[in-house]
């Protein structure tokens, strides 16, 4: 493999634990340096970094709030009720 692609891997730990996880990459980066975009590419996906990955995880997060929002707020009502029945 070649220097500079050893050296990017050293800096960037993800990149390095991606490849180490995908040894397929060790191949594809001796034959053909330039498919350092592809790995980029590929580690982003790996790691959840692309647009609809995030969008889809605060989607998620959103709707897991809502859902707490709701449950504290049926929580609210039920005491509400129940010192109305104590109350009378």
């Amino acid at each position: 493999m070649r220097p500079e692609i050893i050296r990017l891997l050293n800096e960037n730990q993800e990149f390095r634990l991606f490849v180490r996880q995908n040894p397929q990459w060790y191949r594809k980066l001796s034959r053909d340096p330039s498919a350092l975009q592809s790995l980029e590419k590929e580690a982003n996906y790996f790691y959840g970094r692309t647009f609809p990955q995030r969008v889809e995880r605060m989607q998620s997060n959103l709707g897991l709030a809502m859902m707490m929002m709701e449950m504290l707020k049926m929580g609210q009502d039920t005491v509400a009720q129940t010192q109305e029945t104590f109350s009378s």
